[in-house]
């Protein structure tokens, strides 16, 4: 189904569909009358009816506070397609953010338990590994709570600013980090060898991560520009050095031998100065490719690449 029709009927009915499930919740809580009797039955149908024109309201309408409404947010999508005027993801983003607020007490409760299972696997996992005392398992969950808990309030916060982009929202999905912040808590509770073994294990998971981000990008861009020995080398430096995981403690090696310092500003900078004239030319055709295929690949739903797309910045490469 194209993104426009299918964004016209389910957005209101999911509207419609959250507000009934929740005021028939409340409802409920306040019936008054015995299980069976005639007043709870009357006060059932008055929930049913209740859900029913919520559902309807908000479908014909999903009125906000501001007087507009998502039929109006969807109307002017399609005016501005039919007048072949941009429509770009943050114009969606935009439309959707509304409903996501409304329907963010029933996401809270869906990734309340969802930490809850992760908290534990984790706690769990670690407490086997260093054999952690009880007061130390019900300190380690109450952090990992903690970290739970300041992460979701940052992004409601970023969710709930009228500025946030969905470059914004992609970036911060792919920021997660549960463990974030672990080592010094950890170093809190540990002593002697547990202390060093966890060390050295963390250490060890970091850098396979940054081995394997660095690899992968290499090897995508020696398949555009193919790479001599020496520029591979150099190449897994860079990549390895500006990885999130990155720590100069880290031995790392690259293709034949230590990873070198970075050269040049930020990543891009110190990539492009690495490649010849003509691997430059090669990379700059093959970036102009993919923006060509991105921008036709949005534009078959209507909508526009953002004006600062880069290939480099793609989560794949």
């Amino acid at each position: 189904m194209p993104l426009v029709p299918a964004l016209k009927s389910a957005v209101p009915l999911v509207v419609g569909v959250a507000v009934g499930v929740m005021g028939a919740t409340l409802f409920r809580e306040s019936l008054t009358g015995a299980k069976g009797s005639p007043e709870e039955q009357v006060a059932r149908l008055e929930v049913d009816l209740k859900k029913a024109e919520n559902r309807l309201a908000a479908f014909e309408e999903g009125r906000r506070p501001n007087g507009r409404t998502v039929k109006d947010g969807l109307r002017d999508i399609v005016d501005d397609l039919r007048a072949g005027r941009p429509v770009t993801p943050d114009d969606l983003l935009k439309l959707t953010k509304p409903l996501m607020r409304d329907l963010e007490p029933l996401l809270e409760r869906m990734r309340v338990r969802e930490e809850k299972n992760r908290i534990e696997s984790m706690t769990g996992e670690l407490a086997r590994k260093y054999d952690l005392t009880g007061p130390q398992q019900e300190a380690l969950k109450k952090w990992f709570e903690q970290k739970a808990e300041a992460d979701a309030k940052a992004w409601s916060a970023l969710m709930g600013s009228d500025s946030t982009t969905f470059e914004d929202m992609i970036r911060a999905t792919h920021d997660v980090r549960p463990d974030e912040g672990l080592d010094g808590f950890m170093e809190s509770q540990l002593s002697g060898e547990k202390l060093a073994s966890f060390k050295t294990e963390r250490m060890g998971e970091r850098a396979e991560r940054v081995q394997q981000e660095a690899d992968r990008r290499v090897q995508r861009l020696d398949g555009i520009v193919k790479l001599d020995d020496q520029q591979r080398d150099q190449v897994f430096g860079i990549m390895a050095r500006n990885s999130r995981d990155y720590d100069p403690a880290m031995q790392l090696e690259g293709i034949g031998g230590e990873i070198a310092s970075t050269p040049g500003g930020n990543r891009q900078d110190a990539m492009l100065a690495v490649l010849r004239p003509e691997q430059r030319e090669a990379y700059e055709s093959e970036r102009q490719r993919q923006r060509q295929k991105a921008e036709e690949d949005l534009g078959q739903i209507g909508l526009s690449l953002p004006p600062n797309w880069d290939l480099l910045d793609d989560e794949d490469f």
